[in-house]
């Protein structure tokens, strides 16, 4: 049984609540496919395994990983929802197209060090942070 399986369980446990073939189902396609996903999305590939898969219930369950650390929402200019992969993955940011929606994780350790001076100048502890930025990707520019 691997690691997210494992804290879906626990998690369930500890809030009583039941574990189902359509949470898992749910799980399982989320963690098999490492880009950013709408709940739709996961609806439709979640469906391919266990037909009894409902949209509320993808929507449910991933309000529940997020809970339970596995997944964090994302809300972008579009408007559109997505969830990111949390458990095992290093913090990064976000290039977001504004013509195609294209996404790209970035890390950069000198941006991370000076946002954590910027914190620490102004007297904040950081509990965490989000940076997007947006403009144009190289195929769009084209």
């Amino acid at each position: 049984m691997d690691n997210e399986t494992v804290i879906l369980e626990q998690y369930l446990s500890a809030k009583m609540l039941k574990h189902s073939r359509q949470r898992k189902a749910i799980l399982d396609v989320f963690l098999a496919i490492d880009r950013h996903l709408t709940a739709e999305e996961i609806y439709r590939l979640a469906r391919r395994r266990c037909a009894t898969v409902g949209v509320a219930t993808v929507y449910r369950t991933m309000k529940m990983l997020a809970e339970a650390g596995l997944c964090r929402e994302l809300k972008f200019d579009d408007g559109a929802t997505r969830y990111e992969h949390l458990h095992g993955h290093r913090h990064h940011d976000h290039l977001v197209c504004t013509k195609c929606g294209r996404l790209v994780e970035v890390v950069d350790p000198a941006i991370e060090r000076l946002q954590l001076r910027l914190a620490q100048r102004h007297g904040f502890k950081t509990e965490r942070h989000r940076m997007e930025i947006y403009g144009l990707c190289r195929d769009c520019r084209r």
